[in-house]
């Protein structure tokens, strides 16, 4: 889940803008405050001021689940509405944010983490995008800019065009105190459109997320602007769910493949598929081939098993092209709003939604200061019982436990949820280590960081609902014995009573291997293709805490990764899951290996591991006959390389099948991705 990653170093003090700032004095200054609200209750406030002559100005400050911002944005127009100056400083995610933009004399310069230059523009009719994403002004600004002009359109100084797009509009309150709100869509600058609810003036009124921005006084609105949003996503949605979901007209045979069967890879096989099923599967030599079948040759390439992204919080319908682009056909979500997962699952189950099958968890924690962005907060063990039942009812195959609940509350909602037959994984409430989780009754281990939680001081332990689960570990991780003491008996024990592990490599290494501005490796072999914004929305680097290194912290990573070989080892069921998206599922995959997997071992926790897992692994997970046809066909060997996992070419989900270089133009991540692009 994209969230704010950093323990914040002090607010710095605000950077003037370039000289040439407006001086119309004919407008009045106004100013509106935001909310900044999440399931887990209220995380801050966005104060905006518009001075009536061209300068806007908000405060940020925000502290959700123990993470903070504290930040200053300052936006100047020119008489005619154009971008001349803009900042964001103070401190975010990565530790000191400092991001600044001027037109001055016929040249704009930018400085920005992902992206730093400056450029001839007579003109300054071209709007720069801001990299931070809490950059709430400078959207705003960008929508009253392009509502201005003729065809609701503006040229990004990073090159594009941004346009927007009506949606819906409703009217809240009644009479005086009624308000009407429009929601717009804003395409063109990044892979995927960004959506904002905006007042009669223009003027920014909601940004829905996990962690979402409303007017203030209009926050028992948010679930009701969230249906409304889903709603108005929804047709377009099923016009890219119509155009790929077409069940090819005769059978597909992949002829000559080398194929991951079994948990091996077997050369020269065929594999035929008719409707939504495999028919058969073995060697080309002998294989029938109905005559009508439409022939997929294999030389050169591998066959797999659709892909499993074991943890991923589905942000929106876009999520569904970029993971089928990356060749995830089934994925859990461990926690999100449960109305949107329903009605999610009924839109995919009519065809009206493109997204790989869907299982789910409802996502419960205690209500407080650090409750989780998502899911249901709970006061008492009664009420905690009463959600687990509930997501029992809704269709859910699991529940997962966040940082803020008691402690005392999970041995019984545990047993209630495996009376239901529900999975039941999480955090680590604040208190509680890995094993007295399992003693209280959890099936699995989310997380690496809170899996090193065993060997952790105390104080770590008792606040790990906040910051300090991530900076903890990035200290202390390094010095772990594996070998001896509380992490070996971990280990043991979770061999015996064969507990699952979601160990979410991936996100670690952005937040302790990169550097703030820095692409974490995931992305990299796309990074030709992602705008400046879409690079910025990706930097999840932690900031380093007093008294402890950037080496301390990869020192720490790389004694996570030996933890998950120790893990495999051992023979604990690993399940591949990002708590990202789609791309950063093959990193996932690559860091296993590094961890001392082979890659077919690497595989079978993104395949057959998690399908047994939910319970489906006699219907889909591998490549067999009378399955599911989910299969994901690759160019290269992923035996010898589990990055050519990335040189997808054709992707079949419930047989349906799919062009992997449009669906990944589709998505924002480029038509192709060349060999020599890969991470290391």
């Amino acid at each position: 889940m994209k969230l704010a990653l950093a323990a914040l170093a002090p607010a710095i003090a605000l950077a003037p803008l370039a000289s040439a700032l407006a001086t119309d004095t004919s407008g009045q200054s106004s100013s509106y405050e935001l909310t900044v609200v999440s399931a887990g209750g209220v995380n801050g406030h966005v104060q905006f001021d518009d001075d009536g002559r061209g300068g806007l100005r908000s405060t940020i400050k925000i502290d959700t689940h123990g993470l903070q911002f504290d930040e200053k944005e300052s936006l100047a127009l020119s008489k005619s509405g154009n971008l001349i100056g803009y900042s964001i400083q103070g401190s975010g995610q990565s530790g000191p944010v400092n991001e600044t933009y001027s037109w001055n004399d016929g040249t704009a310069k930018w400085n920005a983490p992902m992206d730093r230059g400056s450029a001839s523009q007579p003109s300054p009719d071209r709007y720069y995008l801001a990299e931070n994403f809490t950059s709430y002004l400078n959207r705003a600004a960008l929508l009253k800019r392009l509502l201005s002009q003729p065809g609701a359109s503006v040229r990004l100084v990073s090159g594009g065009v941004a346009r927007a797009a009506r949606l819906n509009s409703l009217i809240l309150g009644q009479g005086k105190n009624s308000e009407k709100i429009t929601l717009w869509s804003i395409g063109g600058v990044a892979n995927k459109p960004y959506f904002l609810w905006a007042d009669e003036d223009g003027r920014l009124f909601a940004m829905l997320n996990f962690v979402s921005v409303i007017r203030s006084g209009y926050e028992n609105q948010l679930s009701h602007l969230q249906e409304v949003e889903q709603s108005a996503q929804s047709d377009v949605s099923a016009q890219i769910a119509h155009r790929f979901e077409k069940l090819p007209s005769h059978p597909v045979a992949f002829t000559h493949v080398r194929a991951f069967i079994d948990g091996q890879f077997a050369d020269d096989q065929t594999i035929v598929v008719n409707g939504n099923r495999i028919v058969s599967v073995g060697p080309a030599t002998g294989a029938h081939i109905p005559a009508d079948a439409q022939i997929i040759p294999g030389a050169g390439r591998t066959l797999l098993p659709g892909l499993w992204d074991s943890h991923l919080h589905i942000a929106g319908d876009e999520s569904g092209l970029i993971e089928l682009a990356t060749g995830v056909t089934s994925l859990r979500d461990p926690g999100n709003f449960d109305q949107l997962t329903v009605t999610r699952k009924k839109r995919r189950a009519a065809g009206n939604l493109l997204m790989p099958h869907i299982y789910s968890s409802s996502l419960i924690d205690g209500k407080g200061p650090y409750s989780a962005p998502v899911g249901t907060t709970v006061t008492s063990e009664a009420e905690t019982i009463q959600v687990v039942d509930r997501a029992k009812e809704i269709g859910q195959t699991g529940v997962k436990f966040y940082g803020s609940m008691n402690p005392a509350w999970i041995k019984p909602a545990a047993d209630e949820a495996h009376r239901l037959g529900l999975h039941v994984h999480g955090h680590l409430p604040a208190g509680m280590r890995p094993l007295d989780a399992i003693n209280a009754g959890y099936d699995e281990l989310t997380h690496v960081n809170l899996m090193t939680m065993q060997a952790m001081p105390d104080d770590i332990v008792a606040h790990a609902n906040t910051s300090a689960r991530f900076t903890g570990p990035g200290r202390y991780a390094k010095d772990m014995d594996l070998d001896g003491g509380p992490m070996h008996d971990l280990i043991a024990i979770m061999a015996q009573r064969h507990i699952y592990a979601d160990p979410t490599l991936v996100v670690f290494e952005g937040m302790y291997v990169t550097d703030a501005g820095e692409l974490p490796p995931s992305y990299q072999p796309y990074a030709q293709n992602l705008s400046p914004l879409e690079k910025g929305e990706r930097d999840g680097s932690l900031a380093v805490a007093p008294g402890v290194t950037r080496a301390d912290y990869k020192a720490s990573f790389r004694r996570m990764i030996e933890l998950v070989g120790r893990l495999h080892k051992a023979g604990v069921q690993i399940v591949a899951g990002t708590d990202g998206e789609g791309p950063d599922l093959i990193r996932e995959l690559e860091l296993y290996v590094q961890a001392g997997f082979t890659p077919a071992e690497a595989l079978d926790a993104a395949t057959i591991i998690p399908a047994r897992l939910q319970g489906v692994g006699t219907s889909t997970g591998s490549i067999a006959a009378g399955k599911t046809a989910d299969l994901l066909l690759v160019d290269g060997d992923p035996s010898k390389d589990i990055g050519t996992l990335r040189h997808s070419r054709m992707v079949m989900m419930d047989g349906s099948l799919m062009d992997s270089a449009t669906l990944r133009g589709m998505s924002g991540l480029g038509g192709d991705v060349t060999p020599e692009a890969t991470a290391d």
